[in-house]
């Protein structure tokens, strides 16, 4: 099996270019954004096992200041692992903390290395799926399921490497970071779809991109969601949206997500199909069988999901918060 890479200097057309800076994204009150800006940039400079111990010691730091975030953590771990140990518990804690560290190196290496760089840190397993399905109907659009692991960022350049799609994001009300944040991530891929804008996502589909969508966050919203099982927790808020987007007439599914190499500097972009009867025709059925497939995923690597998100904050009626 052979996948077709971009160049590797990464010269290529994105079909959107990125927010433009107007001058008002200048001003006084952005420059903290600036600040943050260069400081991703200068990361991105190091060496990478120096900047890899950097984004250890930053989580480690991050565990002492960010009390609620630990606390949220804390409680989610707990929940999705009733019967792990204290000491198992508080040991994935400390390991979240530390790819929450990391993600910020994630960020900088994901967003300003060069190409060819970024290429000698990435691997793939699983491409021969994806390399199946382009080759049965290379206009069809494929559904990319994913998920929120601290190594996101690349992720979307990972898969957009080997095959440019389109993102599913939240744009950030900062315009600085947004200019940075759109720019990064249209690199390797064709543009970007607001996650509120459903129907830009089928438009997607049906033009035949790889749309790439998580679903495994709690958004708060009744209307477009059913409480199913996620590990231990008999009642997880869980979006219905992946279903209606299966339906889009000739949409193939896949799994994908990165696992970061614990024992070296690298990444593993995985890819692999949906297994099971999907979509079913009921999407509680179906949200509780993609909740599977995100359980397994996780459970390859429990520390490097954002275990910091509030990923139970959605009740069922009468029910206490569990945070």
């Amino acid at each position: 099996m052979r996948l077709q890479f971009l160049d590797l200097d990464g010269t290529h057309m994105a079909m959107i270019i990125p927010p433009r800076l107007s001058w008002r994204a200048f001003l006084p009150k952005h420059w903290g954004a600036w600040l943050i800006i260069a400081f991703l940039f200068t990361l991105s400079l190091l060496p990478t096992r120096l900047s890899w111990w950097l984004g250890r010691c930053i989580g480690r730091l991050a565990k002492r200041l960010l009390k609620s975030r630990r606390h949220i953590a804390q409680r989610n771990l707990k929940l999705c692992f009733p019967d792990a140990s204290e000491q198992q518990l508080t040991q994935w804690v400390d390991e979240t903390f530390e790819r929450f560290g990391l993600a910020i190196i994630d960020t900088a290496t994901a967003w300003f290395w060069p190409q060819k760089r970024f290429a000698k840190y990435m691997h793939v397993e699983g491409g021969n799926y994806l390399h199946k399905l382009r080759e049965e109907d290379p206009k069809g659009g494929i559904l990319v399921i994913s998920m929120h692991f601290y190594t996101l960022e690349w992720h979307a350049r990972m898969y957009g490497t080997i095959d440019p799609g389109v993102g599913v994001y939240r744009p950030n009300s900062n315009p600085v970071y947004e200019h940075f944040q759109h720019r990064a991530r249209v690199r390797c891929n064709h543009y970007l779809v607001n996650r509120s804008d459903f129907r830009g996502m089928i438009k997607a589909l049906r033009q035949g991109e790889a749309l790439w969508y998580a679903p495994d966050h709690d958004y708060g919203s009744h209307k477009s969601s059913v409480f199913v099982p996620f590990f231990a927790v008999p009642k997880a808020s869980t979006v219905t949206g992946t279903s209606a987007l299966a339906k889009v007439p000739g949409v193939r599914l896949l799994i994908s997500y990165t696992r970061r190499h614990t024992d070296r500097p690298g990444y593993t972009l995985v890819i692999k199909p949906l297994e099971g009867n999907y979509p079913s025709g009921d999407i509680t059925t179906d949200a509780a069988l993609v909740n599977q497939h995100i359980e397994t995923a996780i459970k390859e690597q429990i520390p490097e999901y954002m275990w910091i998100h509030r990923r139970f904050k959605s009740r069922p009626e009468g029910e206490p918060s569990v945070y």
